[in-house]
């Protein structure tokens, strides 16, 4: 077995030395330690929501304290820039995290929204961050990380976030949310102290490190979009099954970036809508051919691999909207073959977010 290695700010760790399949599996028994690529800021000022709301499809005003909630930047023309997570906080700001590989677009998106904002004379600013992210997932979770907080994690539920020290290392926001399908939380820390507390966490035999090949096969089980290959800016949330991202009242209001496209695919169906697949032979990759029963191309995949947990083959893409019902036999073309594939409900394995319950 050949060992990876893994980059943080200020050194290199080794990732492991087992295979993707055993760092997947070790998630889903104990708990996995990764780094997530992904960018932070806060959102001050009294107007800070109305701003958010301009360019997002999420209904942040109806946010509780401290919780949080997936979201979507859209494009005037309906199209997904990013997806992010935005969270109210107790401290009079708004914490976004978004997708590090979308940072100088996202970044440029918000600084020129902010000089509109600011211009009409709204109060509103925003803090770009230097700290990192990493992920602690699996239902080992609590046991290894409650012994460093002060906040009893029992009553911290899914998508609701503290800002506490974690293992005496100040400055942390601690939420219990993930990309993995399973109980976990995503530490927030400066990045000068992101490799203490790595050691620490590392120093319980119950946590391991785990690559992206691992991240990659937990979050296709869990049925979760990876910005760039399942969704982009040629996607909307209708086409992309997300549209319970979309708030009630943004819907009624259809004042997000384009409300106007978006709205009226919900009442009507989309040309294309994204699908779960499973499939025989030999795995469906991204851009990999879905045929009809007749032989003609419906579709395309957008990520697939290996399901360690199904012993299946497991795929996502987007098809013909007359081809999307669950139960549907299809066929995807590999290695120049078509292989038999069944339209599948996502999430492929159950989700175990923790609700308190």
């Amino acid at each position: 077995m050949v060992g990876r290695w893994w980059s943080l700010p200020g050194g290199a760790w080794r990732c492991s030395t087992g295979t993707a399949t055993s760092s997947h599996t070790h998630t889903l028994g104990s708990a996995a330690l990764s780094s997530t690529w992904a960018t932070c800021c806060r959102v001050h000022g009294k107007d800070r929501v109305k701003f958010m709301e301009s360019l997002v499809v999420g209904d942040v005003a109806e946010l509780k304290e401290n919780q949080g909630a997936l979201s979507l930047f859209t494009s005037s023309s309906g199209g997904i820039l990013d997806d992010l997570i935005v969270t109210k906080t107790d401290q009079g700001y708004l914490y976004v995290v978004s997708n590090a590989g979308c940072a100088e677009k996202d970044s440029a998106h918000m600084k020129e929204r902010l000089q509109e904002f600011k211009a009409a004379g709204h109060d509103v600013d925003v803090e770009f961050l230097e700290d990192s992210l990493i992920a602690l997932q699996g239902p080992s979770m609590v046991r290894v990380l409650q012994p460093g907080v002060c906040d009893d994690l029992g009553k911290l539920t899914f998508m609701t976030s503290v800002l506490t020290p974690v293992f005496g290392i100040a400055g942390c926001r601690v939420t219990r949310c993930g990309y993995t399908g399973e109980d976990g939380v995503e530490i927030s820390v400066p990045s000068k102290a992101v490799v203490s507390l790595t050691e620490k966490l590392l120093a319980n035999s119950e946590v391991r490190l785990a690559g992206l090949g691992a991240r990659d096969s937990l979050r296709l089980e869990a049925g979760l979009c990876l910005y760039g290959n399942d969704i982009d800016e040629t996607t909307t949330p209708v086409e992309a099954g997300l549209v319970w991202t979309i708030g009630k009242r943004r819907r009624l209001q259809r004042d997000f970036p384009g409300a106007d496209v978006v709205v009226p695919q919900i009442k009507e169906k989309t040309q294309r809508k994204r699908v779960g697949l499973i499939s025989a032979g030999p795995p469906a990759r991204q851009h990999t051919p879905i045929l009809a029963p007749g032989g003609q191309i419906i579709g395309e995949v957008t990520s697939g691999c290996p399901s360690p947990c199904l012993k299946q083959n497991i795929a996502m893409g987007y098809v013909e909207t007359a081809f999307s019902k669950v139960g549907t036999a299809l066929q995807v073309e590999v290695r120049k073959k078509a292989v038999p594939a069944l339209v599948s409900k996502m999430p492929f394995v159950p989700t175990k977010y923790y609700t308190g319950q």
